[in-house]
């Protein structure tokens, strides 16, 4: 229906928008009217919602058609999408090796070609993670750029709701679309007007042979040493010099308190669950 709908619109000459025609697939997590939102759980399985969240209203407004929702860690508390009540989800280039996680069944879909683009949540690396593992582009946005209403809460002091696709300029079109301004229906969300990000993207013709002079990277020392396997770490390093060739200076820094970060992060995030749960009913 929203494909016959959009049809419709462009015959009678009206505007369909910046994602006329893309399909998406929503990670099952985010709700939608149209389809269950399971969250990955036995608990909701019959769960059906209401109304469409924020992001998927803006993905139908600006003429995107919602395929689907993809698979997900419970409650998206995972990072390998082996821990769903339903299915495990594989890497599609290689299936016995995980798509990473939460939002691993998002990637995957991307990653096959399943759809143009696909929404996923990160609280921890959740977007991030699983698209790298699947070869593709996922992005976090700035915390609070985008509405979180009609996410199925983690914790809602990381929550962030963000695009999966095969290319930095998709990810800026479907960003764009998804930054409507501010939504009442979420506190947190920045009071900010609708960006056309893509409108930044400068093709490589524009710049000169270094491109990134003037620019100051740095590699922590810690994210590459014992425990990282070498491949990853040379993968790094030839990311560094690629970017040194740009004309970009690279450093490599010490935080020696880098280590405390992962437990750090699971004292706050598993508390806030704790509570957020505590006080569900399903």
């Amino acid at each position: 229906m929203q494909a016959v709908s959009i049809d419709e619109k462009i015959c009678r000459g009206e505007d369909t928008g910046i994602l006329t025609g893309a399909v998406f697939a929503i990670k099952d997590n985010i709700c939608s009217s149209d389809d269950y939102t399971s969250s990955g759980s036995k608990l909701l399985e019959a769960h059906q919602s209401p109304y469409d969240s924020n992001v998927v209203s803006a993905i139908k407004a600006a003429g995107g058609i919602v395929l689907g929702k993809t698979n997900l860690d419970e409650f998206g508390m995972g990072s390998t999408t082996e821990n769903s009540a339903f299915r495990t989800t594989r890497n599609p280039w290689d299936i016995r090796r995980i798509p990473g996680g939460s939002s691993g069944g998002s990637a995957s879909a991307v990653a096959l070609n399943q759809c143009a683009a696909a929404l996923g949540s990160d609280t921890g690396g959740s977007i991030r993670q699983p698209a790298s593992f699947c070869g593709v582009v996922g992005l976090k946005p700035t915390y609070g750029l985008l509405s979180r209403h009609g996410l199925v809460a983690y914790a809602s002091s990381f929550d962030t709701i963000g695009p999966v696709t095969t290319s930095v300029e998709d990810s800026a079109i479907v960003l764009s679309a998804l930054c409507s301004g501010h939504d009442h229906l979420d506190s947190t969300a920045q009071n900010t007007r609708s960006i056309q990000f893509h409108d930044h993207l400068k093709d490589l013709d524009h710049f000169n042979s270094k491109p990134l002079s003037g620019k100051r990277l740095a590699i922590i020392q810690e994210t590459i040493g014992p425990g990282v396997q070498d491949g990853v770490v040379q993968r790094v390093l030839e990311a560094a010099n690629q970017f040194e060739r740009l004309g970009a200076r690279v450093d490599f820094v010490s935080c020696p308190t880098f280590h405390l970060g992962l437990p750090a992060y699971y004292i706050l995030a598993l508390s806030e669950a704790s509570r957020y749960y505590q006080n569900t009913t399903y």
